[in-house]
Order: C-alpha cells, then sequence, then structure tokens
C-alpha cells in the first residue's frame, strides 16, 4: 500500500493545481490513467502533489525528456525499462514496459531485461543505447568505446538527452520505490516488494 494517502483535486492547493493541470492537459495522453476512484494522481504523479514546488518542476522536466527529444521513441523507451528493471521498481515497469513494445522493441528484448538477461537486440542503435544504459547505471560512466557507439547512432543531443532521461527515470523509479506506489488492481508485480 502507498505510504502517501491520495490528494483529491477538490482539495488541491494552487501549486498542486498547477502540478495536476501539467498532467491531465499535457502530451501525456489519455488522463483518465493517471486518476483513481478517488479523484487523485496515481504513479509518481502523486508524490509530486505532495511537494508541489519541486513536483511541478519534476513532472515538466519528464514530459520534455518523453515528448520533446531527438531520441527515438523506441530507443527512449528501451532505457526507460532498463533503469526500471535496474532498480525493481515495479509501477514503472508496469507503466513503460509496454510502451517499450508498442514503439517497437521486440517483446522477447523486453522480457529479457525484465529478468536481468541480455536481450538479443538485431537493431544497431538499440544495442549501442542498450549497453550505453547498462553501462552508465552499473558503473555511473562509461568507456569511450561505449559512449562513442551510442553517440554514432543518436548524436550529441542525444547523448545529453539520453543522459538526462537515465538520470531522470533513476529519480522516478526511487520516488516509486519509496512510496511503495501500488500496481491497478489486478496487475501483478514483476518483482517482490
Amino acid at each position: 500500500m502507498t505510504r502517501l494517502p491520495f490528494i483529491p483535486n477538490e482539495d488541491l492547493t494552487s501549486e498542486q493545481q498547477e502540478v495536476w493541470n501539467n498532467v491531465v492537459n499535457g502530451k501525456r495522453g489519455d488522463a483518465s490513467r493517471f486518476i483513481n476512484a478517488e479523484g487523485a494522481l496515481v504513479g509518481p504523479f502523486n508524490a509530486a502533489m505532495h511537494a508541489a514546488n519541486t513536483g511541478r518542476k519534476v513532472v515538466a522536466l519528464g514530459e520534455a525528456l518523453r515528448f520533446d527529444t531527438a531520441i527515438d521513441n523506441r530507443l527512449l523507451e528501451l532505457a526507460v525499462c532498463m533503469v526500471g528493471a535496474h532498480w525493481k521498481s515495479n509501477f514503472e515497469w508496469y507503466a513503460h514496459s509496454r510502451l517499450a513494445v508498442q514503439a517497437g522493441v521486440s517483446a522477447e528484448a523486453v522480457a529479457a531485461i525484465e529478468k536481468g538477461d541480455r536481450p538479443e537486440l538485431a537493431r544497431a542503435d538499440e544495442a549501442a543505447v542498450y549497453e550505453f544504459t547498462r553501462m552508465l547505471l552499473s558503473d555511473g560512466r562509461v568507456s569511450d568505446a561505449v559512449y562513442g557507439a551510442a553517440q554514432a547512432e543518436v548524436g550529441d543531443q542525444g547523448m545529453v538527452e539520453l543522459t538526462q532521461l537515465i538520470g531522470y527515470y533513476c529519480l522516478i523509479s526511487l520516488t516509486l520505490n519509496t512510496f511503495q506506489v501500488d500496481l491497478p488492481p489486478g496487475e501483478t508485480p514483476a518483482w517482490p516488494y
């Protein structure tokens, strides 16, 4: 059970309303999936409501990193899945593993990442982003060879955005884990809590 109480829309402060508006009216698509039966935001957005001054900035950064970068969505979702699996963040995995498959990452690759196995990646850009993300998460830095392979696929702007994306989803995964954010009813966690 989540450690933070939900804040229904009718109880929001003006700062919290800004967070709500960004989530509900932003680029994330159908907002109903982010609102529970109590009329409150779920997932990482509930935590953002409890620290609205920083939360609204975190939500805005997430929207920019997901929807306003030079990174192909397939590569973006591959990296996000790797971060979620690295931190064993069940809600992050639930939210993005299906988005990765929809974006074109093979279901077999996503399943391998969930198990902690190295996936079979036939596309050079996926292999380069996988290795860059894997090394950055495991070592906190990357070798020149790994950097060069990824940079050849996504360019300089893409490298900056990819690094920011990985860091951002570490923040989100740790937030979800800290506050024990529940999966939607009927969903099974990938890892034990």
